[in-house]
């Protein structure tokens, strides 16, 4: 393990062209602290937890001290946002420092949100607050633990800098780690600029850095084609996971969207309690246009933004045809996560209406989506029709419960694991933990207060959401009524 200054720093962004970026210092907040730091990430850059403890840590990432291997730059990118094309995003209140190269040859992006005003702030200040900045520290750790790719999060600092939202709130920074933190938004940004040129030198550099395998390819075009084609099957899988585990993101924009296919930048998210295919978690999204049961259409509309945005450099029937793929690999990885969460091996054709069978009981009866799922993962086969006592306190009514039941254990049937191993298969995949609203809402109350020992909680579950961890069971139970209903927005 390292300590900061011992981290080795492969800048290549800052080597790309000004239009890229501004160069621009973090303003300082005023009497930074530390709230928490996650030892897993730390873990990933290598770095020596306990070094998050020192103030030359708090002074670096609070604007008030220089590492000298960072060279901070905020990014210049636009993007659609609720399907209106907007030319004036970027870095607003972010800057990327430096990217740290790890001894088996891995490269982070050290990012800070929350820095201060950049060139692309608009009308904002740059801040972030702390309330937002654990939403999203938590939200990395949770989608991590399930196995969903995302951003990171290495630690959430606080100060006593106010900052004005619909109330006053303290300043906060967040520490995002991530393989990359380019966007479809940046490809649109050249595109809709006409900088064609360097759109196709950002091409190159995610090839390089991202994609390798396929400088093996000679033809320009095919290359940037296969490019294309592989973030279309990164997005798909993305979107099946999310749709898998019931995780809605809020804000699809494409300026949110990764070129990695990483869950990217947390803002007004949620988790479904009740199943309820049509839940919105963004206050803002008065449309419904990012609606649970929308992102994979959604995602697919911003691959076609993206596809566009790629039209100097690659052919339509190239894009078509990498958009083609996109409902084929988003079915199929959707239906494997499925069949996983019900312990099935073998793909049959029934398996749909059985699924479906089920999405509409459960929305029928508003049950938990994540606690259904984790107590059919502890029931063997034979005692599936004797063991609906279980089911009684998410169901209503538990005729049409039995009845599925009935259908599933006649399924289970063609299948020829036994139930050890089919319910191993499922509790792998169905977790007994997830960041419900409520409970992040708990942690930012506590945290403003000073009391960050939620936070820590949901950290060691979140980690491991698919473990027991008795001792915080309190963590796993329905959400109190209240708790299903919180408002969560845009705002930070």
């Amino acid at each position: 393990m390292k300590t900061l200054t011992q981290l080795a720093f492969h800048n290549t962004y800052s080597t790309l062209p000004a239009t890229f970026g501004t160069r621009v210092s973090p303003q300082p907040l005023d009497d930074p602290f530390l709230v928490s730091v996650n030892p897993l990430v730390c873990n990933m850059l290598e770095l020596d937890p306990s070094d998050a403890q020192t103030p030359y840590f708090i002074d670096l990432f609070s604007g008030n001290d220089e590492h000298p291997s960072f060279d901070p730059i905020a990014m210049k990118y636009t993007g659609h946002q609720f399907g209106q094309y907007n030319p004036d995003l970027g870095d607003g209140r972010g800057l990327l420092l430096g990217e740290v190269l790890t001894s088996s040859g891995n490269k982070w992006d050290i990012h800070l949100k929350g820095s201060g005003l950049t060139p692309y702030s608009r009308q904002g200040d740059g801040r972030a607050v702390l309330r937002s900045s654990i939403r999203e520290y938590l939200a990395s750790a949770a989608m991590a633990g399930l196995g969903i790719k995302t951003t990171h999060a290495l630690a959430v600092l606080s100060s006593c800098t106010p900052v004005y939202r619909e109330r006053v709130e303290c300043g906060a920074t967040l520490i995002r780690v991530a393989e990359s933190h380019l966007r479809f938004g940046h490809f649109e940004y050249l595109f809709y600029t006409h900088q064609h040129a360097e759109l196709k030198q950002l091409a190159d550099y995610l090839i390089q850095h991202h994609f390798p395998e396929l400088n093996n390819e000679q033809n320009d075009e095919l290359r940037y084609a296969a490019m294309f084609s592989k973030i279309v099957t990164l997005t798909a899988k993305m979107v099946a996971d999310w749709q898998a585990v019931g995780f809605a993101h809020g804000v699809m924009n494409t300026d949110n969207m990764s070129m990695l296919g990483l869950t990217f930048d947390y803002g007004p998210y949620g988790f479904l309690d009740d199943y309820n295919p049509g839940f919105i978690c963004n206050h803002s999204d008065y449309s419904g246009r990012y609606a649970f049961n929308q992102q994979p259409s959604i995602a697919l509309w911003n691959l076609s933004a993206l596809g566009y945005a790629l039209t100097p450099i690659i052919s339509k029937e190239h894009i078509d045809a990498g958009l083609s793929r996109y409902q084929v690999d988003l079915q199929r990885e959707y239906s494997h996560n499925m069949r996983s969460k019900l312990g099935l091996v073998k793909r049959l054709k029934e398996d749909t209406d059985l699924f479906n069978q089920l999405f509409d009981l459960l929305s029928g009866q508003g049950a938990d989506y994540t606690l259904f799922f984790r107590a059919i993962s502890n029931i063997g086969k034979e005692e599936l029709l004797t063991s609906t006592n279980l089911f009684v306190p998410l169901f209503s009514r538990i005729e049409p419960v039995e009845q599925w039941l009935q259908a599933y254990k006649s399924r289970l049937d063609a299948e020829e694991q036994n139930d050890e191993a089919r319910l191993t298969l499922m509790n792998q995949h169905n977790p007994k933990f997830i960041l419900r609203n409520y409970l992040a809402q708990q942690a930012i109350d506590a945290a403003e207060q000073g009391d960050y020992t939620m936070i820590e909680k949901l950290l060691t579950v979140l980690a491991t959401p698919f473990d027991e961890h008795a001792e915080l069971d309190d963590l796993a139970q329905r959400p109190p009524e209240w708790g299903k209903h919180l408002e969560i927005s845009c705002s930070s």
